[in-house]
């Protein structure tokens, strides 16, 4: 494995189901001047959905508003994990606001409650939780201690991984592209796409094993050594791998056997997204080193936290100072709190399973004779549908897939795409979505399938 083809990445693809500029004259005039609005407040490193974006001013449930009153379903936003503005959440952040809004260097019990909660979700071996604001800072505080506690630098990822946005999380996240370059230290390997795994090769679980070994190798040849291997664990970004379930044992082992870390990145898969279980690597039947949670743990309002077994803290905590001024503050908590409660009072991990199972039968039997859809496939509320040129050559076609995901926004229902290519249809909706939410969103990717033939 040479070292310099592991820090090269392939440019990065436009957003597939991004505004053009160029478009802007097309658009009625009060957007027009929102978006030169926005173009000259913000900058232009800011990007907007969709061929004709959307203005939303209020949401609910499932469902977005525009400006005009139409109701939006929304099958991307992961974020409102519990549905937009949940009276539960709303309630539990007002109370708290006219209370306390404070910091983590203070005694207060409402910390310690949610702790202790949230800890009750992982498996024993997972024992002391640190709090941030953002996912992209408890994969940035993750890493630092898997580097402290391992004494090593090494990292691997899979090729379309994402893990956020700091300096040192984008610099192995490769789905980034050219602009943003890989660590020197940073080891790529394939991400685990069984549709396209030659069977050749053995089994995709041997695959894999056989890549981190050489990852490994390569680290050590380097004089770096591994300090973690971290997936998403339902490889979203990468284009949704879900099965099957397994294949990250093999990997954990190799880790493990290096003296490296096993770093779950539960920020998109975590609090009952994939419908079976709390958090998505306890379908592959592991025990991670670290877990990283983020997005919709609060509902929106930033919030966000790693766990870790509590051996990794030790000297690490008698010896690196670690304090976020609002990472875990009394407002962030009461949000989070809400969040934890809502899951449990309304089943919603065992609605992800129920509606997310329908959804995804009824697409595998909808696009069975499809030649431009590869496979359908997800766990829970997370699936994903693979667009192809043809089935006989799985050439992935992001074309058709961005024109998907603008036909479905003009029937006033949102979703998006991912994948190396931005090939994959990806369904991701907040956790309340029902067996009628799933109807309407099959009735429309009917129609959308139908202009393929």
């Amino acid at each position: 494995m040479d070292n310099s083809s592991q820090i090269i990445r392939k440019p990065s693809k436009p957003m597939v189901n991004g505004f053009d500029p160029n478009r802007l004259g097309e658009l009625p005039d009060q957007m027009q001047k929102n978006i030169r609005r926005r173009d000259q407040s913000l900058g232009p490193g800011y990007r907007l959905f969709y061929d004709t974006p959307l203005e939303v001013v209020r949401g609910k449930g499932v469902t977005l508003f525009d400006r005009d009153g139409n109701e939006y379903l929304d099958v991307y936003n992961n974020v409102p994990s519990v549905g937009h503005a949940h009276p539960k959440v709303i309630a539990a952040v007002h109370e708290q606001m006219q209370i306390l809004n404070t910091n983590t260097r203070y005694v207060q019990e409402s910390i310690l409650d949610y702790s202790e909660q949230l800890l009750s979700t992982f498996p024993a071996e997972l024992g002391h939780v640190m709090f941030t604001c953002t996912g992209s800072e408890a994969n940035d505080l993750a890493m630092r201690v898997a580097k402290y506690a391992t004494g090593n630098q090494g990292i691997i990822v899979t090729s379309g991984a994402y893990h956020g946005l700091t300096a040192e999380v984008a610099s192995f996240s490769p789905s980034l592209g050219v602009g943003v370059p890989l660590g020197a230290n940073v080891r790529v390997i394939d991400a685990p796409d069984a549709l396209r795994f030659s069977s050749d090769q053995g089994s995709l679980e041997d695959h894999l094993r056989i890549q981190v070994r050489a990852a490994i190798a390569d680290l050590h040849r380097h004089g770096i050594g591994l300090a973690a291997f971290i997936a998403d664990s339902i490889f979203s970004s990468d284009g949704i791998f879900a099965g099957p379930t397994g294949f990250l044992r093999p990997i954990i082992e190799e880790v493990h056997a290096a003296g490296g870390l096993y770093i779950a990145d539960e920020v998109q898969p975590g609090f009952g997204r994939t419908g079976e279980q709390w958090w998505g690597f306890q379908r592959h039947g592991i025990v991670p080193d670290i877990v990283t949670m983020g997005k919709p743990m609060g509902n929106g309002i930033p919030v966000a936290a790693a766990v870790f077994k509590p051996e990794l803290l030790v000297e690490f905590g008698k010896n690196i100072r670690y304090f976020n001024t609002f990472g875990g503050n009394s407002v962030a908590i009461a949000a989070a709190q809400a969040v934890l409660d809502v899951i449990r009072e309304e089943s919603l991990i065992e609605n992800s399973f129920k509606v997310g199972g329908k959804i995804l039968t009824e697409l595998k039997h909808l696009t069975q004779g499809l030649d431009q859809v590869a496979e359908v496939r997800g766990s829970g509320l997370f699936v994903g549908v693979d667009m192809v040129t043809d089935r006989s050559t799985l050439t992935p076609d992001g074309d058709t897939a961005a024109g998907i995901v603008n036909k479905l926004r003009e029937e006033r229902i949102l979703i998006s795409a991912c994948g190396a290519q931005g090939n994959v249809l990806k369904l991701r909706p907040p956790l309340p979505f029902s067996s009628s939410d799933a109807d309407r969103l099959i009735e429309a990717l009917a129609r959308a399938f139908k202009t393929l033939h």
